[in-house]
C-alpha cells in the first residue's frame, strides 16, 4: 500500500481541520478565566469514558485527594504508565513530574485526550494546584 502524503495526512489530522474537539476551547480563551471554567469547557468538548484509563493514554479528570495537607492539582492531565487495584499511575503535565491517583477520589468519570489534540490540550491553563485541608 502506497504512503499518504504529507497533504493527506494533514488532512486528517484532528489538530488541523474540524474534527479536533478541543480548538474551540482554546480559541474562546481570553485571559479572565479560571482553572475550573477553564476545566469545565474542556470537559463539555471531550467525551466521559471508562472508569478505568489505558496505559499509553492520555486522560484529564477532576481529582479530590483524601490525604490532608498535600498539595495536588485537581484538574490534572495525565500519561497514563501504570493501573493498578487501587488507582493509577501517570505523567501529570501540570507538574512535569509522575503522579498518582486513587479510584475513590476521582470525581466523575475520566476523559481521554487523543494524542493529536494533546498538543492543543497542553495550551489552556486548566491545571490548579492546590493544597488539601
Amino acid at each position: 500500500m502506497p504512503r499518504k502524503t504529507l497533504k493527506e495526512r494533514k488532512e486528517k489530522n484532528p489538530t488541523e481541520d474540524k474534527e479536533n474537539r478541543v480548538r474551540s476551547v482554546i480559541d474562546s480563551i481570553d485571559g479572565t478565566e479560571d482553572a475550573d471554567d477553564l476545566m469545565l469547557r474542556l470537559l463539555e468538548r471531550l467525551k466521559e469514558g471508562e472508569k478505568v484509563p489505558s496505559v499509553g493514554k492520555y486522560y484529564t479528570f477532576v481529582y479530590n485527594p483524601k490525604t490532608p495537607n498535600i498539595r495536588y492539582d485537581s484538574n490534572p492531565l495525565v500519561a497514563v504508565t501504570e493501573v493498578y487495584s487501587w488507582g493509577f499511575r501517570g505523567i501529570n503535565f501540570h507538574w512535569g513530574e509522575m503522579r498518582q491517583y486513587t479510584w475513590d477520589e476521582i470525581a466523575g468519570g475520566i476523559y481521554e485526550v487523543y494524542s493529536e489534540e494533546l498538543s492543543d490540550v497542553k495550551e489552556i491553563p486548566f491545571g490548579k494546584i492546590k493544597i488539601n485541608n
